[in-house]
């Protein structure tokens, strides 16, 4: 699943700080997005389709009885399946919902003799079939099926269950037959709908998002990963409307079912694959398409934005990027077609249905008036990602959900060496660096985070599967495996990793089958590494966290420990590694790379790593290692002369590796806070976006922490004097901004429009607000509308924003999909922080019933409204938050709960220790 979208919190703090002028340069400069990674509803209560009769459901406490186990047994294994749905566009007139009707037919084969069926299914009702059961069952090959002897659903694990009076015989194959009604409801997950205006009419598209647990809301289905099946798909829909799913349509014919006139589309067979990654859907979007060797590539969406030209971009760049992955993994594209949609309503930032990859607008549509260069770059490196996972993933499927950071990690990590393919001027590859790798680093450093890889038998439940889709999964798993990467060369990488998908095609893999593959390179190979692949990378997969590596160039010696935030909080998970890990360390010593090293203990001595007179070392060289750095006194003292002499002498990554670094030193105590300020002295002389968004993005953490302090005006006017002259190179880059530079990290226009809109609307009132609002409501292109979403979050009329977190329980006000993102840019907001925190404490119980608390987004929900927290006061609110909605409960925000308390008490404890002193230096800094 890819990625969504929201502002980066580094334009807020700029906003403030840098004064509209400055501004002006950040934003210019602010092309890497930041990460949302949601996912799916699925706490929409059921409803009766008002077509067939309710079955009885159990409510009964779980007991030890297989249908109150979240797995499915191992007895039956699903063969191939043939599904019938009919998604009624037009609100049922007796009931006012919109349904589907389906029809399933499954064959299995028996593993293991058994006299009990559990197949998947949520908020189905079902026709009653012979003797009143729920479901028939039918045998293959002359054997008599038994008869069923009672039938029921179980809704807490989600079954539908089938007792029988007597025993599936093994190796035979049976047939399960449904029929079925459920609600097409706009809860983003499962078989849904979509609605959207156009030329004043409502239009309704019927649409799926199965990942991970909801392609059981649309049919019945053995709906776990390593359950793989052939889907015969059928859609019958209304005449004048498209139908799409993951297979090539076969054929499409008009017939009069029930007495309506309707159309009837056959696709072909699927390959065979998973249940999440299944994708029906109904519109009458229009489509543009091209065909590169021999596959079909279409892009569809609403018909008016791709009348305008918004999907020109994309469909360009998907071949290249197609197949540059088909080299990279030397493997044909194994399906002859490739749809990409783009979605009215989407949790996900897009999803990689085998063949139909689904996308928000906001991912896919590109139009160059209205879009940034952030927009564009997100629409290169969504699509690389979801293109990754139509070979790892799709094509080779992890076994169980516990195992998704690899699959999630991959697909985050590729996506920079697809996007570099499309745009090889944009550089793209060095972004991870801030995307991914500094942005995971803020939650693996908490004592709260866990490792890459979870224990099976912990992740049993659909709520405990979406808890998953988070930082660590998708970003640690990118920073850890381009690490593995570099240090085994991507030679040996791709060696590696083209067995591995060659020997699992069409099945189910773990993490230990790819380091058995890529230790078959290394051997092949003779690459020199000082363990096992499986024994470095248990050490990054097995335990939580990362070490800070300390240098000492007086006595050569390098020493790695357990990086934490807060060095008083206390790690409660255990670890066989001790929490050490086996590093590698890339250095260079006084502008020279030197040969790498591995540190594999606590510490050792390297002797070439001792300096004197003006030498000075720097290691992790382009942040290709997954560890922070820091320094003895001395050397700190020669970095931070180089940068203020000779600052293009460093790398440029590492330049804005030396500032974020040094900041989270500083906060876990392990450095000075000034030390860490003065890397930020040099700045007036630099002029590349990766060092300045790495300051930005830190310095909103003083920003977060001290905009409601004494210290607020000093730490404005210390930065406005440091981003002038970057705004004053800009000013003469442009020709007085006449013109528009070409490099894609030093753009401007189209760049500004959220600045100009956020801006205008904190210096408007009442009617300015109106105003963005009516722009928004009418707004016809996506990302626009996301702009005027994010800026009308910037007033400072508190009764605006009020009125504006209301609009957020109303999906016809804001749609389902913004609602969590829209609370959280309120919450940015200094005036809105208290309103939206207030805000969420009132109405929990509703948005976690409305929302989802399956979804991804609630983790950032819940991270969002409390970052600012730095008092006893908001401590104490947080800590009976948790307790007052301990039954209603959190879902995927649980985890985050728990790091924003762990956060809020070292964010006090940092303010008391720090306040003065960066009070006195920022003061200090002013005087001429």
């Amino acid at each position: 699943m890819g990625k969504g979208f929201f502002i980066s919190k580094a334009v807020g703090i700029a906003a403030i700080i840098v004064g509209a002028g400055a501004l002006a340069t950040i934003i210019a400069l602010s092309v890497v997005y930041s990460q949302e990674k949601a996912k799916n509803n699925d706490n929409v209560l059921p409803t009766d389709g008002g077509t067939t009769s309710k079955p009885p459901v159990t409510t009964t406490a779980p007991s030890n009885e297989p249908w109150d186990k979240y797995r499915l047994p191992k007895s039956l294994v699903p063969d191939h399946y043939n599904v019938t749905l009919w998604p009624r566009l037009k609100q049922n007139l007796t009931t006012g919902l919109f349904i589907f009707t389906g029809q399933s037919t499954v064959e299995f084969v028996c593993a293991e003799e058994t006299d009990l069926i559990l197949i998947h299914s949520n908020k189905l009702n079902y026709t009653k079939r012979e003797n009143n059961h729920l479901a028939s069952l039918t045998s293959l090959g002359g054997v008599k099926a038994p008869s069923i002897k009672s039938s029921w659903l179980q809704q807490v694990t989600q079954y539908l269950v089938l007792q029988l009076d007597g025993k599936l015989m093994k190796d035979h194959r049976y047939h399960l037959h449904t029929d079925f009604t459920g609600e097409l409801a706009d809860d983003l997950g499962g078989f849904y709908r979509s609605e959207y205006m156009e030329d004043g009419v409502k239009k309704v598209v019927a649409t799926t998002q199965m990942q991970p647990t909801d392609a059981r809301k649309a049919f019945p289905c053995f709906d776990e990963p390593a359950m793989k099946a052939i889907f015969h798909i059928t859609l019958i829909h209304d005449l004048g409307t498209v139908a799409l799913s993951n297979g090539e349509e076969k054929e499409s014919s008009n017939v009069n079912i029930e007495g309506h006139d309707v159309q009837k589309t056959v696709f072909q067979p699927t390959e065979k694959m998973s249940t999440y990654l299944l994708a029906f859907i109904v519109s009458d979007f229009s489509f543009i398409n091209n065909t590169i060797d021999g596959v079909l590539i279409r892009i569809f969406a609403r018909t008016p934005a791709i009348a305008a030209g918004q999907g020109d971009y994309a469909l360009n760049k998907t071949g290249p990027i197609l197949k540059f992955f088909e080299k990279y993994y030397n493997s044909s594209y194994p399906l002859p077609k490739s749809d990409q949609i783009a979605l009215p309503d989407f949790n996900a930032g897009a999803m990689e249905n085998w063949g139909l990859i689904t996308y928000r607008e906001t991912a896919l549509l590109y139009d160059e008036t209205f879009s940034s260069n952030s927009n564009k770059q997100r629409i290169a490196t969504i699509i690389a990602h979801e293109l990754a996972h139509m070979w790892f993933g799709n094509l080779v499927t992890l076994r169980w959900w516990n195992d998704l950071w690899l699959n999630e990690g991959f697909a985050s990590y590729v996506e920079y060496l697809g996007a570099h393919e499309a745009e090889p001027e944009w550089n793209v590859k060095d972004l991870i660096v801030l995307s991914d790798v500094h942005r995971v680093f803020a939650v693996d450093a908490l004592a709260s985070s866990h490792p890459l890889s979870s224990k099976e038998e912990d992740i049993q439940k659909p709520a405990q599967i979406s808890e998953l889709f988070d930082a660590i999964s998708y970003s640690k798993g990118a920073s850890v495996l381009r690490m593995l990467s570099d240090f085994l060369t991507e030679k040996v990488f791709t060696m590696g990793l083209r067995t591995y998908l060659a020997e699992f095609a069409f099945g189910n893999a773990g993490y230990t089958d790819l380091w058995s593959h890529l230790q078959m390179a290394v051997d092949a190979t003779g690459t020199d590494i000082p363990e096992t692949v499986s024994n470095i990378m248990n050490t990054w997969v097995l335990q939580m966290g990362f070490p800070v590596v300390t240098v000492n160039t007086s006595t050569g010696i390098i020493s790695q420990k357990h990086f934490l935030l807060d060095p008083d909080s206390e790690v409660t998970t255990p670890s066989i590694y001790n929490y050490e890990w086996i590093v590698p360390i890339k250095w260079m010593k006084t502008e020279t790379i030197q040969h790498p090293k591995w540190l594999k203990n606590e510490s050792v001595t390297i002797d070439e790593m001792k300096v004197s007179g003006s030498d000075w070392v720097l290691a992790n060289i382009n942040v290709v290692g997954y560890y922070r750095v820091n320094y003895d006194q001395g050397n700190w003292e020669r970095l931070l002369g180089v940068l203020s002499t000779n600052h293009v002498a460093i790398p440029v990554i590492n330049r804005a590796q030396l500032v974020d670094d040094a900041f989270n030193l500083a906060r876990a105590k392990i450095i000075s806070t000034v030390l860490a300020l003065r890397t930020t002295k040099y700045l007036n002389k630099e002029r590349e976006y990766m060092p300045w968004e790495s300051a930005v993005g830190n310095l909103d953490f003083f920003y977060l922490m001290f905009d409601r302090s004494e210290v607020y005006g000093p730490m404005q006017d210390y930065l406005r004097n440091q981003v002038t002259p970057l705004f004053t190179h800009y000013k003469s880059l442009t020709d007085n901004w006449k013109n528009v530079p070409v490099g894609h990290m030093d753009q401007i226009h189209p760049n500004l429009r959220s600045t100009v809109y956020c801006n205008a609307i904190a210096a408007g009132g009442a009617k300015e607000w109106e105003f963005a609002w009516s722009q928004f409501k009418n707004a016809s292109i996506a990302i626009e509308a996301d702009k005027l979403r994010y800026a009308l979050a910037c007033t400072k009329q508190p009764w605006l924003l009020n009125r504006y977190l209301e609009y957020t329980l109303d999906p016809n006000m804001i749609r389902k999909q913004d609602a969590t993102s829209t609370i959280v840019y309120i919450a940015n907001n200094v005036i809105g922080q208290s309103l939206a925190w207030d805000f969420v404490r009132a109405r929990w119980s509703y948005i976690f019933t409305q929302y989802g608390g399956g979804s991804f987004s609630f983790s950032n929900l819940v991270n969002g409204v409390t970052e600012r927290f730095s008092t006893e006061y908001e401590l104490q609110q947080l800590k009976q938050f948790k307790e007052d909605n301990a039954e209603v409960g959190f879902g995927s925000g649980t985890l985050a709960v728990d790091q924003s308390i762990e956060r809020t008490i070292a964010n006090i404890k940092w303010i008391a220790e720090n306040k003065q002193n960066v009070l006195d230096w920022f003061k200090a800094e002013e005087k001429p």
